[in-house]
């Protein structure tokens, strides 16, 4: 059973400790920082040798492990780093994710491979180590994954992102039926289009403004934005939802 724990109208998540994959960039980064000012601790994991200094420059509780989340010890090294450092962990941030642009016809077996290795059998392998943590400890965590307006929509030259973002929907969908009678909540956010650096190398210029005419909201998200609601998410308010996925696009997926 998920408990109600009330709700603190600062949605305060002070001395809770968050694993953020992909959290030395992008989306993560945002998150990470965040958190940090909501008084979490963090276990920073990313693939930049540096992830430890940022993580200390966001919280100096903080710390970053640096490796490849496709690798088994790796994650299970987060999950000691974290206990050890920080006695638990109540939250995962699964945002570690790439992309690859390519028509269906010409897309290469090691690009489709790479992709759903890395956006969905990694965020899934990382939840089930979460998941059986949380489960032997008897701890409510809290999941939040990674998906895209991608995992809804089709969108052209995306196919093996699309399907990787899709996975990751219905993965959460499974995970939060499964894990709800432990107290663990499991929960999607699927943006647009978002202005990290990653996002403003491939939509600044004429694309992106032809994109963007599409979206009723007239715009593209911020970081800040995703962060807010992650954190919103992973706090005491949000306690019965569960197995959704919030699609943050502006609105571009109701038509």
């Amino acid at each position: 059973m998920i408990p109600y724990q009330g709700v603190d109208a600062n949605f305060s998540l002070k001395n809770k400790t968050a694993i953020v994959t992909g959290g030395s960039s992008g989306i993560g980064l945002a998150a990470a920082e965040f958190l940090a000012k909501k008084g979490v601790n963090l276990v920073l994991c990313g693939t930049r040798s540096d992830v430890d200094v940022i993580a200390k420059k966001l919280n100096a509780n903080s710390i970053g492990v640096a490796g490849d989340i496709c690798d088994a010890a790796y994650r299970k090294s987060l999950i000691d780093a974290g206990v050890k450092t920080f006695g638990k962990i109540d939250i995962l941030i699964n945002s570690a994710g790439i992309s690859a642009l390519d028509k269906a016809e010409t897309l290469e077996e090691k690009l489709w491979d790479k992709v759903i290795n890395v956006n969905l059998k990694a965020s899934f392998m990382m939840a089930q180590a979460y998941g059986a943590y949380c489960i032997e400890n008897k701890i409510a965590g809290c999941i939040i994954n990674m998906g895209s307006q991608a995992g809804t929509v089709a969108l052209d030259r995306h196919v093996a992102y699309c399907v990787s973002k899709g996975g990751i929907i219905a993965m959460t969908k499974v995970l939060a039926m499964e894990w709800g009678k432990y107290g663990i909540r499991v929960n999607c956010i699927s943006p647009t289009v978002v202005l990290t650096e990653m996002g403003h190398k491939a939509w600044d210029g004429p694309a992106g403004d032809a994109f963007k005419k599409e979206i009723p909201a007239g715009r593209f998200a911020e970081p800040d934005e995703i962060a807010g609601i992650i954190a919103f998410l992973c706090s005491d308010a949000a306690a019965m939802i569960t197995g959704h996925d919030l699609l943050v696009d502006g609105g571009f997926t109701i038509k």
